[in-house]
């Protein structure tokens, strides 16, 4: 998701021990080729993975936030975790990644991985 890799990118360049936590670094099976390998060894034929994209729209950067605030899931629960002044830079670096439109809202996208493959 657009908004997980801007706000590890904004953790990490406010606290570089943030990067042990990116979500990306800690999950590699949610890759496509990592997610064929394991339906491949899993006895299935015919894999094949695809992306589903679905745009994200924030009616700006609190709605974006806000979500972060709730302690549940690892960048909520570092957020948690950090102090004050961490989480009001990471706020700061975050926002300055983000693609503004003219009305302040902010589109990104939001990506999983579909599998398929068939028994032989």
């Amino acid at each position: 998701m657009d908004v997980l890799r801007a706000f590890w990118a904004a953790a990490e360049e406010v606290d570089p021990d943030a990067a042990a936590l990116d979500e990306s670094r800690r999950f590699p099976l949610c890759r496509p080729g990592t997610l064929g390998a394991l339906w491949t060894e899993a006895g299935l034929v015919d894999v094949s993975t695809r992306p589903v994209v679905v745009p994200t729209v924030f009616t700006g950067l609190d709605d974006l936030w806000t979500p972060f605030l709730a302690g549940q899931g690892p960048a909520p629960g570092y957020l948690a975790a950090a102090p004050p002044a961490v989480r009001d830079r990471v706020r700061e670096a975050l926002a300055a990644r983000l693609p503004v439109a003219g009305d302040g809202s902010v589109t990104l996208r939001a990506r999983a991985w579909a599998v398929e493959g068939r028994r032989p």
